[in-house]
C-alpha cells in the first residue's frame, strides 16, 4: 500500500489572510488508518481534498509512494484520477438513478474493466459489506447505514491504494455509527488499505486509527498513537481536546510568579525549582477521593453527582474552586458531603505560559503505561450521537 508524504503543505483561499493549512508536514506510512482529529474549520478537510487532488496546494508538496502529485516548486500537480485514491464524502454522492449494483461498479466501468470481471469484483465486495442483498434496490430505498456500506463498497471495487474518508459517519445515528465502525476496523484489517479520516470526534478517532494527528488553526499540533495523545499531550490544546469530561485544567500562579493557594498550593511543592510551570493539568478519572482528609489529601466539598450512564461525574470544590472527578463505581457519597480527594503525582501535566508541555521527572511512571481498556473507558461517558 501507498506512504503519503506531506512537506510544509499550506492552503490560502486569500493571501491577505490566515492560511487554512499552514505549514504542515506529515508522513501516512503504508497500510496505516490515520485520523485528522480536529474542530470545524482547523483545515483536516482541506488537507484531505489537496491529498485526493480537488484542492491545489498553495505551498509545499504532496507525494504518493515517493511520486510527487502536486508541487507549486516544481510545477506538477496530477489530477485526482489519476492518483489511485477513493475517496468517501460525508453525504456518500451515490447516483440516485443507479441500483446498488451499478453504483458500486461505477469506477470500474470508467476504467472500461471487462464484464465478468466487474461481475465478479462487485459481489465480492458487496458480500463483504453484507449488501449483496440490495444489489437491485436504489439508494432512496437503503437505510443510512446501508448508503454508507454502498459507498465504500464503491471505492473498495476499484481497489484504491489510498483510501479517504470525509466525516463518512456523521449522517448516522448512534447505533449505526458504533456498527459502522466495527465495520471499518475489519475493513482496514481485512484489506490492508491506506486510510486518512477526517473527524471531529475524538472517539470515533481513538475507536479507529492506528495513528491520530491533532489539529487546530491550520497547524498540525501532535502525531502520535490514541494512547500517546492521551497519556502525553504535546500542548494544552491537546490536553483539552481529548477527553470527556475535559481535563481539569489548575492555574498555579498568580501575579508576579505569586503561587497560589487552594488545589494548586497540593501540586506546586512537586515542581522542581526554576520551573516556569504554569497550568496543572489532571484527568478526571486519576483524582481519587477519600473519606476523611489525611496529610496530602485536599478537602473537597461533593457539589453535584451527574450519572452518565455505568459511569458518574462528581464536582468537587475547594473554596471557591472546582474540580471534576469521573468514576465507574456508583458513589455512596451525597451533595455537600465534606471529602477529600487526591491529585496522583504521576498523573499530573504541566504547561507553561505558552500552553506547551513541561515534562518533570514525577511525570515519567504509570500515566505514560495506562493500558488501552483504561484509556479507553476515560472516554466512555461521552454518547456516541
Amino acid at each position: 500500500m501507498p506512504k503519503i508524504t506531506l512537506t510544509g503543505l499550506t492552503k490560502f483561499y486569500d493571501r491577505s489572510a490566515t492560511p487554512a493549512v499552514d505549514g504542515v508536514d506529515l508522513t501516512v506510512n503504508n497500510g496505516e488508518f490515520l485520523c485528522l482529529l480536529g474542530p470545524s474549520g482547523c483545515g483536516k478537510t482541506t488537507i484531505l481534498r489537496m491529498v485526493a487532488g480537488l484542492e491545489h496546494a498553495s505551498e509545499g508538496e504532496i507525494a504518493i509512494d515517493d511520486r510527487i502529485v502536486d508541487s507549486v516548486k516544481q510545477a506538477r500537480f496530477v489530477p485526482p484520477e489519476k492518483r489511485g485514491i477513493g475517496l468517501v464524502f460525508q453525504n456518500y454522492a451515490l447516483w440516485p438513478h443507479m441500483t446498488v449494483e451499478k453504483n458500486v461498479d461505477f469506477g470500474l466501468r470508467l476504467k472500461k474493466v471487462p464484464a465478468a470481471e466487474r461481475k465478479a469484483r462487485c459481489l465480492d465486495v458487496m458480500t463483504k459489506l453484507r449488501i449483496a442483498d440490495y444489489a437491485d434496490r436504489y439508494p432512496s430505498q437503503l437505510s443510512g447505514g446501508q448508503q454508507q456500506r454502498v459507498a465504500l463498497a464503491r471505492m473498495l471495487a476499484i481497489n484504491p491504494g489510498v483510501l479517504l474518508l470525509d466525516e463518512p459517519l456523521s449522517n448516522l445515528d448512534a447505533a449505526l455509527r458504533l456498527e459502522m465502525r466495527t465495520e471499518l476496523r475489519r475493513l482496514h484489517e481485512e484489506f490492508g488499505t491506506t486510510i486518512i479520516f477526517v473527524s471531529h470526534d475524538q472517539w470515533e478517532a481513538v475507536t479507529l486509527a492506528s495513528t491520530i494527528a491533532v489539529m487546530n488553526k491550520g497547524t498540525l499540533q501532535q502525531v502520535g498513537t490514541p494512547d500517546e495523545i492521551y497519556a502525553r499531550p504535546e500542548n494544552r490544546f491537546v490536553a483539552e481536546f481529548i477527553g470527556n469530561p475535559n481535563i481539569n485544567m489548575i492555574k498555579l500562579r498568580g501575579e508576579g510568579q505569586t503561587p497560589l493557594g487552594g488545589f494548586a498550593s497540593a501540586v506546586f511543592k512537586h515542581l522542581p525549582s526554576g520551573n516556569d510551570a504554569q497550568i496543572c493539568g489532571i484527568r478526571p478519572e486519576e483524582i481519587r477521593l477519600c473519606e476523611a482528609s489525611d496529610g496530602d489529601a485536599i478537602p473537597v466539598t461533593v457539589e453535584t453527582i451527574m450519572p452518565t450512564g455505568g459511569s458518574w461525574i462528581i464536582e468537587l470544590s475547594h473554596g471557591a474552586q472546582r474540580i471534576f472527578h469521573s468514576t465507574q463505581s456508583r458513589p455512596h457519597w451525597r451533595i455537600k458531603d465534606k471529602i477529600a480527594c487526591h491529585l496522583p503525582t504521576d498523573s499530573l501535566h504541566f504547561f507553561d505560559s505558552a500552553g506547551q508541555r513541561i515534562d518533570a521527572p514525577l511525570l515519567k511512571t504509570a500515566a505514560a503505561e495506562r493500558s488501552r481498556p483504561d484509556f479507553l473507558h476515560a472516554l466512555n461517558t461521552r454518547t456516541l450521537s
